[in-house]
């Protein structure tokens, strides 16, 4: 209403701004000089920095909490204290999607004749030195579509993974075959971590795990830490990716999901545990490294 007033002339059309002026007790002239002043430097830069926020909050699909837009800022050259990034994300209701607790169960650990060579250690020198792998189900209206993935320790980078509408061996040696083409498999070095499933502990896996001359490893019965980074990403997988969406095909969800991992994941992710780069950055680096030396 005062914004229609104030355009017409003469005193008659200017009543409502007068009886504001005269209820908030400021001049009339103090009203049209606050209106027509230009926004300070501290209110121009704080909305340059919203819009760089909103920009790589969206980027990231709403994924990315303060810590990873702060990185991603730095990464662009507009270095802003990450605390003021969790101010400004507050303020413009810009809220990460967040995995759900995690409330293990307790179980008695089995026996097993395959031992535990990681030992929770996920940490690796050079790539391919050690990988871990595991199962996840994505609910489709066609019915579940099963994962297997396969991560590199070194750079948490997904080096391999398979997709199918069953649960057969093949599923994993899938994976884990993707994976030796895009790591260099050593011979009698090279381990491979997995829980106890099935698939994982069948013969038809270790006749193929004795081929590729990889090291066979698994966690204990029940125990998920044993696996964690495997895990791990299957969170992140379902957080950002698989429930916030319907997949009405099981090709859909596959297409999806191999663009979340080729696209995203591997290639623009910021992860915390490589100093927020991004894990083709972490190999590229290596090999970069292994060429100039």
């Amino acid at each position: 209403m005062i914004e229609k007033y104030s355009f017409i002339h003469g005193e008659e059309g200017n009543y409502p701004i007068i009886k504001m002026c005269r209820w908030a007790k400021v001049s009339r002239t103090g009203y049209y000089e606050w209106r027509t002043r230009t926004p300070s430097v501290t209110a121009q830069r704080r909305a340059r920095l919203e819009a760089l926020i909103r920009f790589e909050f969206e980027a990231s699909q709403a994924t990315y909490g303060y810590r990873r837009i702060h990185a991603a800022l730095a990464r662009r050259g507009h270095l802003v204290d990450d605390e003021t990034v969790r101010l400004v994300m507050r303020d413009l209701g810009l809220v990460a999607c967040q995995p759900r607790p995690f409330r293990p169960t307790t179980t008695i650990p089995a026996p097993s004749a395959t031992p535990d060579l990681l030992e929770r250690d996920f940490t690796a020198c050079d790539p391919g030195e050690k990988l871990v792998g595991d199962i996840t189900y994505i609910p489709t209206r066609e019915g579940w579509l099963f994962l297997a993935t396969v991560l590199d320790c070194f750079s948490k980078k997904v080096v391999g993974y398979a997709m199918a509408d069953h649960l057969r061996t093949s599923l994993v040696t899938d994976a884990l075959g993707m994976a030796a083409k895009n790591v260099k498999i050593l011979p009698q070095v090279t381990i491979f971590h997995s829980d106890r499933g099935c698939q994982y502990t069948s013969q038809e896996f270790a006749d193929y795990t004795d081929k590729l001359g990889v090291r066979r490893s698994v966690g204990r019965t029940g125990i998920c830490y044993d696996n964690a980074w495997a895990e791990s990403f299957n969170g992140t997988l379902k957080v950002e990716l698989v429930n916030r969406t319907t997949y009405p095909t099981r090709n859909k969800a596959q297409a999806e999901i191999t663009r979340y991992i080729e696209l995203h994941y591997n290639q623009v992710r910021l992860h915390s545990a490589l100093g927020y780069h991004t894990p083709n950055e972490i190999e590229q680096a290596w090999h970069q490294a292994k060429t100039a030396a």
